[in-house]
Protein backbone atom coordinates (compact mmCIF):
# COMPACT_ATOMS: atom_id res chain seq x y z
CA UNK A 1 0.00 0.00 0.00
CA UNK A 2 1.52 3.54 -1.07
CA UNK A 3 1.78 6.30 1.41
CA UNK A 4 -1.08 8.25 -0.48
CA UNK A 5 -3.30 5.12 0.05
CA UNK A 6 -2.61 5.11 3.57
CA UNK A 7 -3.93 8.21 4.13
CA UNK A 8 -6.59 8.49 1.83
CA UNK A 9 -7.67 5.27 4.27
CA UNK A 10 -7.02 6.94 6.99
CA UNK A 11 -8.95 9.88 6.32
CA UNK A 12 -11.95 8.10 5.38
CA UNK A 13 -11.76 6.14 8.97
CA UNK A 14 -11.64 9.74 10.52
CA UNK A 15 -15.08 10.41 8.95
CA UNK A 16 -16.40 7.62 9.34
CA UNK A 17 -15.41 7.21 12.94
CA UNK A 18 -17.49 10.58 13.88
CA UNK A 19 -20.29 9.66 11.22
CA UNK A 20 -20.87 5.96 11.15
CA UNK A 21 -18.48 3.64 13.28
CA UNK A 22 -20.70 0.86 12.46
CA UNK A 23 -20.04 1.17 8.85
CA UNK A 24 -16.66 1.88 9.47
CA UNK A 25 -16.26 -1.59 11.27
CA UNK A 26 -17.74 -3.06 8.51
CA UNK A 27 -15.27 -1.39 5.65
CA UNK A 28 -12.21 -2.14 8.24
CA UNK A 29 -13.42 -6.02 8.51
CA UNK A 30 -13.18 -6.53 4.48
CA UNK A 31 -9.69 -4.49 4.91
CA UNK A 32 -8.76 -6.99 7.27
CA UNK A 33 -10.00 -10.14 5.18
CA UNK A 34 -8.63 -8.95 2.16
CA UNK A 35 -5.40 -10.92 1.26
CA UNK A 36 -1.90 -9.20 -0.37
CA UNK A 37 -2.05 -8.51 -3.84
CA UNK A 38 -0.45 -11.16 -5.94
CA UNK A 39 1.11 -9.46 -8.68
CA UNK A 40 2.94 -6.79 -5.84
CA UNK A 41 5.70 -9.24 -4.80
CA UNK A 42 8.63 -7.01 -3.20
CA UNK A 43 12.29 -8.04 -5.31
CA UNK A 44 12.86 -10.03 -2.02
CA UNK A 45 10.06 -12.69 -2.28
CA UNK A 46 10.29 -12.82 -6.15
CA UNK A 47 13.77 -14.14 -5.94
CA UNK A 48 12.81 -16.85 -2.99
CA UNK A 49 9.98 -17.77 -5.17
CA UNK A 50 12.90 -18.22 -7.96
CA UNK A 51 15.37 -19.91 -6.16
CA UNK A 52 12.44 -22.64 -4.75
CA UNK A 53 11.50 -23.76 -8.20
CA UNK A 54 13.54 -26.99 -8.72
CA UNK A 55 12.13 -27.68 -4.92
CA UNK A 56 8.47 -26.89 -6.01
CA UNK A 57 8.82 -29.02 -8.90
CA UNK A 58 9.31 -32.49 -6.69
CA UNK A 59 5.74 -32.27 -5.27
CA UNK A 60 2.51 -33.61 -5.86
CA UNK A 61 -0.30 -30.84 -6.66
CA UNK A 62 -3.42 -31.47 -5.23
CA UNK A 63 -6.51 -29.39 -5.67
CA UNK A 64 -9.01 -29.62 -2.41
CA UNK A 65 -12.35 -27.40 -2.97
CA UNK A 66 -13.21 -26.02 -0.08
CA UNK A 67 -16.57 -24.02 0.02
CA UNK A 68 -16.44 -21.21 -2.77
CA UNK A 69 -12.12 -22.11 -2.70
CA UNK A 70 -10.05 -23.93 -4.37
CA UNK A 71 -7.07 -24.71 -2.15
CA UNK A 72 -3.84 -26.13 -3.57
CA UNK A 73 -1.55 -28.51 -1.18
CA UNK A 74 1.43 -29.21 -2.14
CA UNK A 75 2.79 -33.12 -1.37
CA UNK A 76 6.37 -33.85 -0.80
CA UNK A 77 7.24 -37.73 -0.51
CA UNK A 78 10.50 -38.51 2.15
CA UNK A 79 13.74 -38.39 0.68
CA UNK A 80 13.59 -42.83 1.68
CA UNK A 81 10.30 -43.85 0.80
CA UNK A 82 11.28 -47.06 2.29
CA UNK A 83 11.39 -45.41 5.50
CA UNK A 84 8.49 -43.18 6.39
CA UNK A 85 8.28 -41.44 9.48
CA UNK A 86 5.15 -39.96 9.15
CA UNK A 87 3.07 -37.31 7.62
CA UNK A 88 3.30 -33.61 8.81
CA UNK A 89 1.25 -30.64 8.13
CA UNK A 90 2.73 -27.27 7.30
CA UNK A 91 1.48 -23.89 7.49
CA UNK A 92 2.77 -20.98 6.60
CA UNK A 93 2.02 -17.32 7.85
CA UNK A 94 0.13 -14.38 6.40
CA UNK A 95 1.62 -13.02 3.16
CA UNK A 96 3.63 -16.03 2.92
CA UNK A 97 2.93 -19.33 0.41
CA UNK A 98 4.57 -22.84 0.27
CA UNK A 99 7.80 -21.92 -1.20
CA UNK A 100 9.23 -19.81 1.68
CA UNK A 101 9.10 -22.65 4.14
CA UNK A 102 11.29 -24.43 1.88
CA UNK A 103 13.95 -25.19 4.72
CA UNK A 104 11.72 -26.98 7.26
CA UNK A 105 10.12 -29.03 4.33
CA UNK A 106 13.40 -30.19 3.16
CA UNK A 107 14.67 -30.93 6.99
CA UNK A 108 11.34 -32.79 7.91
CA UNK A 109 11.94 -34.69 4.42
CA UNK A 110 15.44 -35.65 5.15
CA UNK A 111 13.83 -37.33 8.39
CA UNK A 112 11.67 -39.52 6.25
CA UNK A 113 8.35 -37.44 6.56
CA UNK A 114 6.08 -37.08 3.74
CA UNK A 115 4.59 -33.26 4.22
CA UNK A 116 1.82 -31.55 2.86
CA UNK A 117 1.91 -27.91 2.96
CA UNK A 118 -1.00 -26.06 1.83
CA UNK A 119 -1.29 -22.58 0.24
CA UNK A 120 -4.01 -20.65 1.99
CA UNK A 121 -6.88 -19.11 0.16
CA UNK A 122 -5.09 -15.73 -1.54
CA UNK A 123 -1.60 -17.19 -1.05
CA UNK A 124 0.59 -19.06 -3.16
CA UNK A 125 -1.01 -21.04 -6.02
CA UNK A 126 -4.20 -20.98 -3.96
CA UNK A 127 -7.39 -18.75 -5.19
CA UNK A 128 -9.53 -16.02 -3.60
CA UNK A 129 -8.16 -12.78 -2.40
CA UNK A 130 -10.45 -13.04 1.01
CA UNK A 131 -8.75 -15.16 4.34
CA UNK A 132 -10.59 -15.38 7.75
CA UNK A 133 -9.30 -17.15 10.78
CA UNK A 134 -12.57 -19.07 10.37
CA UNK A 135 -12.00 -19.76 6.51
CA UNK A 136 -8.72 -20.97 7.72
CA UNK A 137 -9.62 -23.45 10.07
CA UNK A 138 -11.94 -25.04 7.56
CA UNK A 139 -9.32 -25.15 5.12
CA UNK A 140 -7.22 -27.28 7.57
CA UNK A 141 -10.16 -29.34 8.23
CA UNK A 142 -10.49 -30.39 4.99
CA UNK A 143 -7.19 -30.98 4.31
CA UNK A 144 -7.29 -33.39 7.89
CA UNK A 145 -9.84 -35.47 6.00
CA UNK A 146 -8.17 -36.35 2.80
CA UNK A 147 -4.39 -36.60 4.13
CA UNK A 148 -4.27 -36.62 8.24
CA UNK A 149 -4.01 -38.00 10.44
CA UNK A 150 -0.85 -35.96 11.28
CA UNK A 151 3.06 -36.78 13.30
CA UNK A 152 2.63 -32.53 13.87
CA UNK A 153 1.37 -29.50 12.62
CA UNK A 154 4.34 -26.90 11.78
CA UNK A 155 3.04 -23.73 11.35
CA UNK A 156 4.62 -20.02 11.20
CA UNK A 157 2.80 -16.62 12.19
CA UNK A 158 -0.80 -16.62 11.29
CA UNK A 159 -0.35 -19.63 9.99
CA UNK A 160 0.61 -21.12 14.15
CA UNK A 161 -2.47 -19.01 15.82
CA UNK A 162 -4.64 -21.36 12.92
CA UNK A 163 -3.14 -24.58 13.69
CA UNK A 164 -3.41 -23.83 17.65
CA UNK A 165 -7.61 -23.21 16.41
CA UNK A 166 -7.03 -26.05 14.28
CA UNK A 167 -5.96 -28.68 16.52
CA UNK A 168 -8.10 -27.92 19.47
CA UNK A 169 -11.25 -27.93 17.27
CA UNK A 170 -12.13 -23.96 17.91
CA UNK A 171 -15.16 -24.11 15.37
CA UNK A 172 -18.05 -26.30 16.51
CA UNK A 173 -18.85 -27.13 12.72
CA UNK A 174 -14.90 -28.90 12.29
CA UNK A 175 -13.66 -31.59 13.87
CA UNK A 176 -10.51 -30.63 15.25
CA UNK A 177 -7.43 -31.89 13.05
CA UNK A 178 -5.59 -35.16 14.07
CA UNK A 179 -2.22 -34.20 15.06
CA UNK A 180 0.64 -35.67 17.98
CA UNK A 181 2.31 -32.45 18.32
CA UNK A 182 2.63 -29.07 17.40
CA UNK A 183 5.48 -26.69 16.30
CA UNK A 184 4.41 -22.84 16.79
CA UNK A 185 6.74 -20.39 14.92
CA UNK A 186 6.74 -17.02 15.61
CA UNK A 187 2.91 -17.74 16.44
CA UNK A 188 0.42 -14.70 17.18
CA UNK A 189 -1.56 -15.55 20.45
CA UNK A 190 -4.33 -12.81 20.98
CA UNK A 191 -6.78 -12.18 17.86
CA UNK A 192 -7.49 -9.25 19.77
CA UNK A 193 -4.12 -7.59 19.61
CA UNK A 194 -3.99 -8.76 16.00
CA UNK A 195 -7.24 -6.17 15.92
CA UNK A 196 -5.16 -3.77 17.77
CA UNK A 197 -2.23 -3.62 15.60
CA UNK A 198 -4.23 -3.55 12.66
CA UNK A 199 -6.35 -0.16 13.45
CA UNK A 200 -3.35 1.41 14.56
CA UNK A 201 -1.84 1.11 11.11
CA UNK A 202 -4.98 2.15 9.50
CA UNK A 203 -6.16 4.91 11.87
CA UNK A 204 -9.11 3.12 12.72
CA UNK A 205 -11.09 4.73 15.74
CA UNK A 206 -12.27 2.85 18.95
CA UNK A 207 -16.06 2.49 17.82
CA UNK A 208 -15.39 1.83 14.31
CA UNK A 209 -12.72 -0.86 15.87
CA UNK A 210 -15.55 -2.34 18.66
CA UNK A 211 -17.85 -2.83 15.51
CA UNK A 212 -15.02 -4.48 13.50
CA UNK A 213 -14.43 -6.77 16.35
CA UNK A 214 -18.28 -7.54 17.16
CA UNK A 215 -18.99 -8.40 13.41
CA UNK A 216 -15.87 -10.74 13.57
CA UNK A 217 -17.73 -12.19 16.47
CA UNK A 218 -21.22 -12.41 15.02
CA UNK A 219 -19.51 -14.17 12.19
CA UNK A 220 -17.71 -16.93 14.69
CA UNK A 221 -20.56 -17.06 16.91
CA UNK A 222 -18.22 -17.05 19.47
CA UNK A 223 -15.91 -13.96 21.92
CA UNK A 224 -12.46 -13.06 20.28
CA UNK A 225 -11.00 -14.64 23.26
CA UNK A 226 -12.36 -18.14 22.30
CA UNK A 227 -10.06 -18.41 19.58
CA UNK A 228 -7.01 -17.19 21.85
CA UNK A 229 -3.96 -19.51 21.05
CA UNK A 230 -2.82 -20.22 24.46
CA UNK A 231 -5.88 -20.87 25.81
CA UNK A 232 -6.82 -23.59 22.55
CA UNK A 233 -2.95 -24.69 23.22
CA UNK A 234 -3.75 -25.52 27.11
CA UNK A 235 -6.91 -27.23 26.19
CA UNK A 236 -5.37 -29.57 23.39
CA UNK A 237 -2.78 -30.75 25.68
CA UNK A 238 -0.77 -31.46 22.87
CA UNK A 239 3.17 -31.42 23.26
CA UNK A 240 3.86 -28.32 21.66
CA UNK A 241 7.45 -26.24 20.69
CA UNK A 242 7.18 -22.47 20.29
CA UNK A 243 9.83 -21.25 18.44
CA UNK A 244 10.09 -17.24 18.80
CA UNK A 245 12.93 -14.61 18.43
CA UNK A 246 13.09 -11.97 21.02
CA UNK A 247 14.13 -9.37 18.20
CA UNK A 248 9.97 -9.80 16.02
CA UNK A 249 9.20 -6.56 14.91
CA UNK A 250 5.91 -8.31 13.59
CA UNK A 251 4.80 -11.17 16.49
CA UNK A 252 6.18 -9.81 19.71
CA UNK A 253 8.10 -12.06 22.24
CA UNK A 254 5.34 -11.66 25.05
CA UNK A 255 3.38 -13.78 22.31
CA UNK A 256 5.32 -16.69 22.72
CA UNK A 257 5.84 -16.35 26.69
CA UNK A 258 1.48 -16.44 26.94
CA UNK A 259 1.76 -19.43 24.52
CA UNK A 260 4.51 -21.53 27.11
CA UNK A 261 2.33 -20.67 29.95
CA UNK A 262 -0.48 -22.97 28.63
CA UNK A 263 1.19 -25.24 30.65
CA UNK A 264 4.11 -27.84 31.17
CA UNK A 265 3.63 -29.52 27.82
CA UNK A 266 4.66 -26.83 26.01
CA UNK A 267 8.65 -26.01 25.17
CA UNK A 268 10.28 -22.29 24.74
CA UNK A 269 13.12 -22.29 22.54
CA UNK A 270 14.19 -18.31 21.75
CA UNK A 271 15.98 -18.09 18.57
CA UNK A 272 18.01 -14.92 19.24
CA UNK A 273 18.34 -12.05 16.29
CA UNK A 274 16.20 -14.40 13.73
CA UNK A 275 13.44 -11.83 13.65
CA UNK A 276 10.29 -12.85 12.09
CA UNK A 277 11.36 -14.38 8.35
CA UNK A 278 15.24 -15.14 8.67
CA UNK A 279 13.84 -18.05 11.91
CA UNK A 280 12.67 -19.78 8.86
CA UNK A 281 15.99 -20.92 7.12
CA UNK A 282 17.97 -21.64 10.59
CA UNK A 283 19.49 -24.97 10.18
CA UNK A 284 19.78 -24.56 14.33
CA UNK A 285 16.00 -24.22 14.04
CA UNK A 286 15.16 -26.57 11.07
CA UNK A 287 17.57 -29.38 13.57
CA UNK A 288 14.53 -28.21 16.86
CA UNK A 289 11.33 -28.72 14.63
CA UNK A 290 13.04 -32.03 13.43
CA UNK A 291 14.56 -33.16 16.86
CA UNK A 292 10.95 -32.67 18.33
CA UNK A 293 8.99 -33.78 15.37
CA UNK A 294 10.92 -37.06 15.52
CA UNK A 295 10.94 -37.89 18.86
CA UNK A 296 8.60 -40.17 20.70
CA UNK A 297 5.59 -38.88 22.76
CA UNK A 298 5.88 -38.39 26.78
CA UNK A 299 4.28 -41.04 28.29
CA UNK A 300 1.94 -38.68 30.57
CA UNK A 301 0.69 -37.04 27.57
CA UNK A 302 0.31 -39.74 24.90
CA UNK A 303 -3.01 -40.88 23.82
Amino acid sequence: MTSMGLKVIRAAFRIGEKLSPELAGRAAFALFARTPDPRRQTEGERRAIARADAFMQTARHHRVAVGRDCVCVHEFRPENSAREAGRVLVLHGWRSRTEFMMGIIEGLRAAGFRVFSIDLPGHGRSGGRRLTMMKAVEVVGQVDQWFGPFAAVVAHSFGGAVAANATAGSLDAVPPTRAARLVLIAAPDSISNIIDWFSSQLGIGDRSRAAMAGRIERLAGRPLQDFDGSRLVARSRLPTLVIHAPDDREVPAKEARSYAAAGEHVQLHWAAGLGHRRILSDAAVISRIVNFVSSPAPLALAG
